[in-house]
C-alpha cells in the first residue's frame, strides 16, 4: 500500500492501450516492454519526491493504466525529464503504444482500508 499520500501530493496518471501482436493484448516486443517497465519503476524509486506507484493492465485489451505519486510537481517534471525515462517514452511512442494520455492531478486526500 502507498498510504495515506498528503495534500499537494502530484498523481501523474498515465493511461495507455498497447499496440495488438496477434490478439493477446500483450502488444508488441512484451519482454522488451517488460523489463523497461521493471527499470523505469525501479529507477523512478530512486528519483527525490517519489512516493509511489500503482500499475495494472489488461492482459485481454492491452489496457492498463499507472499512477505514480511525487511529492510536488517539480518531482513530477523533474522525474518527466530523466534521460532513461525520455528513451522510455521515446520507445512507448514508436514501437509499444496505439495510443495514450496523461493527465497531471494534484491530490486533496487520499486514504485506504491498510
Amino acid at each position: 500500500m502507498i498510504g495515506d499520500l498528503p495534500p499537494g501530493t502530484v498523481a501523474v496518471i498515465f493511461h495507455s492501450v498497447r499496440r495488438a501482436d496477434g490478439g493477446d493484448g500483450a502488444g508488441a516486443d512484451a519482454d522488451g516492454y517488460a523489463a523497461m517497465a521493471d527499470a523505469m519503476e525501479a529507477l523512478a524509486a530512486q528519483q527525490p519526491g517519489y512516493l509511489g506507484v500503482r500499475s495494472a493492465r489488461d492482459a485481454h485489451t492491452g489496457e492498463g493504466i499507472t499512477v505514480s505519486y511525487w511529492r510536488d510537481d517539480a518531482s513530477a517534471r523533474a522525474w518527466k525529464a530523466v534521460a532513461e525515462h525520455l528513451e522510455a517514452q521515446r520507445r512507448g511512442r514508436d514501437e509499444w503504444y496505439a495510443e495514450y494520455d496523461v493527465v497531471v492531478a494534484e491530490v486533496i486526500r487520499a486514504y485506504g482500508s491498510g
